[in-house]
């Protein structure tokens, strides 16, 4: 039946189906199909990472063989220029776009999200990410692009943020006893999105290419079709579980008590405490060490190994004729697919291992791993030994990737899961803030060394060791971070009160009844997980083929 408004009037239909009390789960759910649902989600809007793969068909797509250049344009003559081809720097400030606004949109949506639940947020985000796509598919049709930052940049970057923590508060409370697994699942599948979404993208750009157009337009058409059909599986399969479900056998962990709080902290009131800041700063400073490096992949492994990496060692960058500089550009491509799979492992490996280690245990491995790892990089360069050098960085981004993952369920512990979604929207703020930090710290220092003559083999030396630095940083804030005051804490009270409150007409469903929740691989779920998971496998192998060149 459709939700009745307060003054007994039915509400549209529509709204009644995207109302959070529509999606509280009955008896027979089965809680496994609720991962698979956010990497529906994750999975589509995760290309934001692959973007590249556009830049340089764009950056000719009126000149289709070479681009039609205008060196003395301005930015804001490009914006809106139809004579000449779009730089790739400028096109680049997409990421700027993207992560500052994912940040700022899931702070802002986020205490909407755990009024309206996932399945509405799910929605929202789906329609602004795919619609973002067609605006942006409309702007390459007209050469124009501040449509295209408009559309994919802004309106798409507001659905990645609402998106993006969509499924954290749920999955927290469908798994109390695995909250790192289960946000690990989902928040894989934001890095995987790229693995699937930037060869797919490759493959339909050719498909479409014709002698009058590079197949962009038509790619962004076709991707934004997929994606729509995914998106909205995920936001429709989102399940929410009663108020007071536990799984069934289960009690809270009385040894892990001192730093699993058993309380909830107001939405309004977390960010008045120390620990929501330290958690800020200890996500900031890992994210920005590790996306410098995600941005500078592949002019580094070029830049420092050169020669070596096509059996000429000793042969300098500069050196090298236009053949050998693009073979040796395909094998760093390897090398930054490889990086973008070990921060997807990363994402379910440190956030399940978290589980058992407990949550700050796992942020200290983080930097004090990361710290040794960064100040041995340039050490493993000068031995000339690319083996070292690229695991050193495969397990830097595995702990870039790991940090995203476990830090919803470091907020659960601390505040609660009452407000985590919310909560987490708000600290994804050091994202946005870490997208400037990290890439201006890297690039800067590389133009600076570059300047002052420093060969380009050396040329990241110093960026490594000021990297380190905003790990030890970080590591200190870690160490900081004790469980919050009690007089931050909810009552029991005002808790139900809440939870009365969001489950409307279905609160008559009783957290104990027979099946709700139940676990194993039945048939309905392991459909579901092939869904997600034969695209994800695609995506695997595709970047392995790349990846094997680099040896």
């Amino acid at each position: 039946m459709a939700a009745v408004a307060r003054n007994g009037t039915r509400k549209d239909s529509v709204a009644g189906i995207l109302d959070r009390e529509r999606t509280i789960a009955t008896a027979g759910f089965n809680r496994w199909l609720v991962p698979p649902a956010a990497l529906c989600i994750h999975l589509c809007i995760g290309m934001a990472y692959g973007f590249s793969v556009f830049w340089l068909p764009l950056s000719r797509a009126l000149g289709i063989d070479a681009p039609k250049a205008c060196p003395e344009m301005s930015l804001l003559q490009e914006l809106f220029t139809t004579t000449c081809d779009w730089r790739v720097a400028s096109m680049g400030w997409m990421y700027t776009l993207f992560f500052v606004l994912l940040g700022v949109s899931a702070a802002i949506w986020g205490g909407w999200l755990e009024r309206s639940g996932p399945r509405k947020a799910g929605f929202v985000a789906a329609l602004c990410w795919v619609g973002g796509l067609l605006i942006g598919a409309f702007g390459i049709y007209l050469h124009q692009l501040w449509l295209l930052w408009l559309g994919c940049g802004v309106i798409g970057g507001i659905g990645l943020g609402i998106g993006y923590i969509s499924p954290v508060s749920t999955l927290v409370k469908w798994f109390p006893d695995r909250r790192g697994m289960a946000t690990g699942m989902a928040i894989m599948g934001f890095g995987g999105g790229a693995m699937i979404g930037a060869p797919l993208a490759d493959l339909l750009m050719n498909y479409f290419e014709t002698p009058n157009s590079v197949g962009a337009w038509e790619t962004f058409v076709a991707l934004a079709a997929v994606y729509f059909g995914f998106m909205m599986i995920g936001a429709f399969r989102y399940r929410v579980p009663p108020a007071g479900w536990r799984p069934e056998g289960w009690t809270p962990s009385g040894k892990a008590s001192a730093m699993i709080s058993q309380h909830n902290v107001h939405l309004n009131d977390a960010h008045k405490t120390k620990q929501f800041w330290m958690i800020w700063i200890v996500l900031c400073m890992n994210v920005s060490a590790g996306i410098g490096v995600i941005g500078m992949a592949s002019p580094m492994l070029q830049e420092i190994f050169a020669g070596s990496l096509i059996g000429q060692p000793g042969v300098r960058f500069d050196a090298l004729s236009t053949e050998q500089l693009a073979a040796i550009a395909v094998i760093a491509a390897g090398f930054t697919g490889l990086l973008s799979l070990f921060n997807i492992g990363g994402r379910f490996f440190w956030a399940s291992l978290s589980d058992y280690i407990g949550r700050k245990n796992t942020y200290y491995a983080f930097f004090i791993l990361g710290i040794a790892l960064y100040a041995l990089a340039p050490t493993f360069a000068n031995l000339g030994s690319i083996l070292l050098f690229v695991g050193a960085f495969c397990i830097i981004l595995s702990m870039y990737g790991g940090g995203f993952a476990t830090v919803p369920a470091y907020l659960a512990d601390m505040f609660g899961t009452q407000f985590v979604g919310a909560i987490h929207g708000r600290v994804l703020t050091a994202w946005s803030t870490a997208g400037i930090i990290g890439p201006v710290v890297v690039n800067y220092i590389r133009e600076a060394q570059l300047a002052a003559g420093v060969p380009r083999d050396h040329l990241y030396n110093t960026t490594m060791y000021i990297l380190c630095g905003m790990l030890v940083i970080g590591l200190i804030c870690n160490a900081m971070i004790r469980p919050v005051d009690p007089k931050w804490h909810m009552s029991t009270e005002a808790v139900a009160r809440l939870q009365a409150a969001g489950a409307g007409s279905a609160a008559a469903v009783q957290p104990g009844s027979f099946g709700i929740g139940k676990g194993g691989l039945d048939v309905q779920a392991a459909l579901f997980w092939a869904m997600v998971g034969v695209p994800l496998g695609w995506g695997v192998w595709k970047t392995l083929q790349s990846a094997v060149r680099i040896f």
